[in-house]
């Protein structure tokens, strides 16, 4: 049988070695940018990019804003969008997407829309913003090519506002 004193030092050791390994951990920055809280080194969610993303979506004209196609993107938003995400910048669920129009390409837009699966599998930005949110990316909602381009109308329309 143990003496009570081997199991005491025993238990104290522990105790200082887990304490030990914990300060030399880096300190966690709550305050730091979400783009630092990224595992994916270089990829900056919140930054511009040109990317048209992974999809069948390749080449997006857009005209003016067509304000039919924007009220049917309203209510696609509403009924499949809504629950995860803001028209502002203020982070929901899943990322606030003003501005969306202004930092993502339309090809990407719609391709994260229709497929949000394999652009989280294959795009380096979808991948990031997956880690920063640490939640499961959002998942497709059977959602037809015209409603996409729909949806896409809609940002447009907020992102003029």
């Amino acid at each position: 049988m143990k003496s009570p004193l081997l199991s005491s030092l025993l238990i104290s050791l522990f105790i200082l070695s887990s304490c030990n390994s914990a300060n030399q951990r880096p300190p966690a920055n709550e305050n730091a940018p979400a783009s630092e809280n990224t595992s994916i080194p270089g990829i900056d969610p919140a930054a511009k990019s040109d990317s048209k993303g992974v999809g069948k979506f390749t080449a997006v004209t857009l005209p003016a804003i067509d304000k039919k196609i924007s009220e049917k993107g309203a209510s696609v938003f509403e009924s499949k969008c809504i629950s995860c995400h803001t028209l502002t910048d203020q982070k929901g669920i899943g990322p606030g997407l003003k501005g969306i129009t202004t930092i993502r390409t339309p090809e990407w837009i719609m391709n994260m829309i229709y497929n949000p699966e394999e652009m989280v599998k294959k795009d380096p930005v979808a991948k990031a913003l997956k880690d920063q949110y640490k939640l499961p990316m959002m998942i497709s909602g059977g959602i037809t090519d015209e409603e996409c381009r729909a949806v896409l109308e809609y940002l447009r329309s907020n992102d003029q506002k």
